[in-house]
C-alpha cells in the first residue's frame, strides 16, 4: 500500500523511554525517569479523588463537548468557553491546527531546535517547513517575520522552548504580532508557562480578549498539573478559530477521567504552588552541581535543563540508563553533545548528580 506523498519520509515521534521498557530490556529495578518533563510530585490529590469517583461511569461515553471542564477553565483563564477547545494532550491541538489550516501548497515557519511536532504536522499536511536558525539558544522572532511569504499559513512559537528552556519576551512577541499579516495564524505553544514568574513573559491571552483573529495559544495539563498519562490539553483563541477547529476535532477525544482530573487539578492551587517551589529548588540544586564541575548548560524557564558535554550526549544518556537514570538525548534537536534532564525531586536530582559524577570520573 503506497502512502500519500511525504508520509514515508516522516520519522515517528520518540518520547522518553518508559520505566517499564527499561526494566524489561535491561533488567534494572529502582529506576528514575528524568526524561519527559513530568511533574515529580505526581498528580494533585484532588485529581486522584475525582478519578476514583468517576471510574464507576467509564462504561458511558465522555462528554464530547467537555462542558464542565470548559466552564472551570474559562473561569480560571478569564475567557469565555467559546474561546476554548480541548484535546487529547496539546499535541492533538497542534495536529488539529494542521488539519484545519495547513494545505499542501503552504509554508509553516518555526525555529530549529523547537518541539518536533511542528515539523511533523507540517510534513503530514504536505506543507514546506521553513526552519529559522536560533540565536544563542533563543528563537529569532525577527527572522521568523522576515521569512514570511505569500505561501505562509502558520507560525509556531514555543514559549518557553523545549528543549532549550529559553523564552521570548513580551516586547519580542508584540513586535512579531504587529508584523504578521492577519491571514497567518500564530500558534504560541505555552506548555510550560505555569513555571514562569517573570514580568516580561507575554500575556498572550490579552490578544484573545482583544479579539485578535490570528492567535492561538496551546497549553497542557501534562506538566505542572501532573496529568501526563491522561492526555489532556487545550487551545485558546477567538470563537471563529475555535469553531473551525471543532469541525475537524474527533468526537469524544477527551476521556472522562481526564476531564474530571483536569477540573480538580485547576482547583488545587496548593499542589501547583508546591510543584513550582520544588522546581525552583531543584533548578538551584542542579545549577550548583553543573557550575561546580564546569558543565555548560542553558538557564531554563521550564522544568528541565539542557546540559552540554565534550562528547556524545547519546553516550552519556546510555551510560546513565545502564545505571537506572533515564534522561533525554537531544541530537535530533541539533545538540549531539547534550542531554535534557527533567528537574525531579531533591532525591532524584541527587541520584542523577551522583550517577553522572561517577560516569564522568570513569570515562
Amino acid at each position: 500500500m503506497k502512502p500519500k506523498t511525504g508520509i514515508d519520509e516522516i520519522q515517528p515521534y520518540q518520547g522518553g523511554k518508559p520505566i517499564e521498557e527499561v526494566q524489561r530490556t535491561l533488567g534494572i529495578d529502582n529506576i528514575i525517569k528524568l526524561a519527559s518533563n513530568e511533574n515529580p510530585l505526581g498528580p494533585s490529590p484532588l485529581a486522584i479523588a475525582s478519578m476514583k469517583e468517576a471510574m464507576l461511569n467509564v462504561n458511558l461515553y465522555p462528554d464530547g463537548n467537555t462542558y464542565y471542564l470548559k466552564q472551570d477553565l474559562a473561569k480560571h483563564l478569564s475567557v469565555s468557553p467559546k474561546n476554548l477547545i480541548l484535546g487529547n494532550g496539546s499535541n492533538e491541538i497542534l495536529q488539529i491546527v494542521g488539519e484545519t489550516f495547513i494545505s499542501a501548497n503552504n509554508e509553516v515557519i518555526f525555529s530549529e531546535s523547537a518541539f518536533v511536532v511542528y515539523q511533523l504536522v507540517s510534513k503530514i499536511c504536505g506543507a514546506k517547513s521553513v526552519i529559522i536558525p536560533m540565536l544563542n539558544f533563543d528563537q529569532d522572532l525577527g527572522a521568523m517575520a522576515d521569512a514570511i511569504t505569500n505561501r505562509t499559513k502558520v507560525i509556531f512559537v514555543a514559549n518557553p522552548n523545549n528543549p532549550t528552556g529559553t523564552m521570548v519576551t513580551k516586547d519580542q512577541v508584540e513586535q512579531l504580532v504587529e508584523q504578521v499579516p492577519k491571514h497567518i495564524l500564530i500558534v504560541f505553544d505555552e506548555a510550560y508557562c505555569e513555571y514562569i514568574d517573570r514580568p516580561d513573559y507575554p500575556e498572550t491571552i490579552n490578544y484573545i480578549l482583544n479579539e485578535k483573529e490570528n492567535i492561538l495559544i496551546t497549553r497542557t495539563f501534562a506538566k505542572i498539573y501532573g496529568l501526563a498519562g491522561l492526555r489532556i490539553g487545550y487551545g485558546i483563541s477567538t470563537p471563529t478559530i475555535i469553531d473551525l477547529m471543532n469541525r475537524v476535532r474527533q468526537p469524544f477525544n477527551c476521556n472522562t477521567l481526564a476531564q474530571v482530573a483536569a477540573q480538580a487539578a485547576l482547583k488545587d492551587h496548593q499542589h501547583v504552588k508546591e510543584s513550582r517551589e520544588l522546581n525552583e529548588k531543584g533548578k538551584t540544586q542542579l545549577y550548583h552541581f553543573f557550575d561546580g564541575i564546569g558543565l555548560d548548560y542553558v538557564p531554563s524557564e521550564g522544568n528541565f535543563i539542557l546540559v552540554h558535554f565534550d562528547s556524545s550526549g547519546q553516550k552519556i544518556a546510555d551510560l546513565l540508563l545502564q545505571k537506572g537514570v533515564i534522561v533525554r538525548p537531544v541530537a535530533g534537536y541539533g545538540f549531539p553533545n547534550s542531554i535534557r534532564v527533567t528537574i525531579g525531586t531533591t532525591e532524584e536530582n541527587q541520584r542523577f548528580i551522583s550517577t553522572l559524577t561517577e560516569i564522568l570520573q570513569t570515562t
